[in-house]
């Protein structure tokens, strides 16, 4: 296998943009990602295009690639329509990364976009409801009729960790201040105003003990990446971050075995050969407050109990031993499903190049991405785990 590059990054802002589609999202997108590796579009081998909600939300299925990006010159390219629910992104990266590193492809394309906003939000809640296997019953303890599937569901494993590990809402608060304090300085950010402990306390309750500001919002944008060989990367004197492993599992479905992040962190561990002891910069799935706890837990970040205590020392804030989410993550940069797994990469990829301004992590040279999706047996039905590196 070769070694594989991001060599250019591009997103536009995030938020709720009832007046632009998918075309535009995914133009303005690409053109900086080129822009970024300095490449044109008759530079690009394949494009794989993510996007999970498109047929609910826009009613375009089936060529979602080849329709939004029909404007670019990227037309007559083969195009790979990859919908994987909230890690459809990072799916359609780690099929990239699989282009290049096999020698099938010399460079390609990945491009995240989701539409959610809608006039109306019964529209944008539902594409989230179908997200899980509609078969199944509904588990054990769920509170419902917020109008917000995932969110309850969400709710229903907080009150489980809640109890478990004796962390209360105070701490989920504290990984919001945290989020919104980072998305102030992220120009692209969909909410950029910084927040209190009680302020987020006393946000009107969605699915106790979910809080408004501990829920992902409804959001729009788009991002892409150009990934290409380490041969192509310095044949056009490319600044390369490399892809030092990609990581995707699925739930089992009986529920058994370990969970999806857990499985897809050791994975990526072991394609890198390093540990979570050797990480800088985190970009997680926090969809919700309670997940950035829980997922601490998950890759390793601590031992299994210590997150509330991780979370109140202050080494996953802005420039700490380990920052987390210092784009805002998916609770302030910005949740525009089908984008996300490749925004993470964009906020990793300036930390390792060391652009990310007052964001920045000092001596990040070790990043990773955890994005997961939907819902299965119980768990997450998808979780993938990308490790970059200088």
């Amino acid at each position: 296998m070769r070694k594989v590059v991001v060599g250019g990054i591009g997103m536009t802002p995030f938020g709720k943009f009832l007046d632009r589609n998918l075309k535009s999202l995914s133009e303005e997108a690409v053109s900086l990602a080129l822009a970024d590796a300095r490449v044109t579009p008759d530079d690009v081998d394949r494009v794989f295009y993510g996007n999970a909600a498109a047929g609910v939300v826009t009613g375009q299925e089936m060529i979602r690639a080849q329709s939004s990006l029909r404007n670019t010159r990227l037309d007559g390219k083969p195009m790979y329509n990859v919908e994987n629910a909230c890690a459809s992104g990072s799916t359609a990266l780690n099929l990239a990364w699989l282009s290049v590193a096999s020698g099938q492809s010399e460079t390609a394309l990945v491009v995240g976009v989701e539409k959610l906003t809608h006039e109306d939000k019964a529209v944008s809640f539902g594409a989230f409801a179908r997200a899980v296997d509609i078969e199944e019953p509904p588990p054990e303890g769920l509170t419902t009729g917020t109008g917000s599937l995932f969110m309850d569901l969400y709710a229903a494993k907080a009150r489980k960790w809640m109890k478990k590990t004796g962390t209360d809402a105070s701490d989920f608060a504290r990984v919001v201040v945290k989020s919104r304090h980072a998305a102030s300085l992220n120009p692209v950010a969909q909410f950029r105003k910084e927040t209190t402990i009680d302020e987020v306390l006393n946000s009107r309750m969605v699915s106790d003990p979910l809080t408004l500001f501990m829920c992902s919002s409804i959001g729009d944008g788009g991002a892409a990446l150009f990934v290409c060989s380490e041969e192509y990367a310095k044949s056009r004197d490319i600044r390369p971050v490399y892809i030092r492993a990609s990581s995707i599992v699925s739930a089992k479905g009986d529920g058994s075995g370990e969970l999806v992040a857990v499985r897809a962190a050791r994975e990526a561990y072991e394609q890198a050969g390093i540990g979570p002891e050797d990480v800088h910069v985190v970009e997680l799935h926090d969809a919700s407050a309670p997940a950035e706890l829980i997922h601490y837990e998950n890759l390793g970040l601590c031992a299994p109990g210590d997150a509330a205590s991780l979370i109140r020392s202050g080494a996953t804030c802005l420039g700490g031993r380990i920052s987390v989410n210092p784009s805002g993550g998916l609770l302030s940069r910005g949740h525009p499903v089908g984008a996300t797994g490749v925004a993470q990469i964009v906020e990793l990829t300036q930390q390792l190049r060391g652009q990310a301004g007052p964001r920045q992590r000092p001596g990040a040279k070790v990043a990773l991405a955890e994005n997961n999706g939907g819902q299965l047996a119980g768990d997450s039905a998808v979780a993938l785990v990308t490790i970059l590196s200088t």
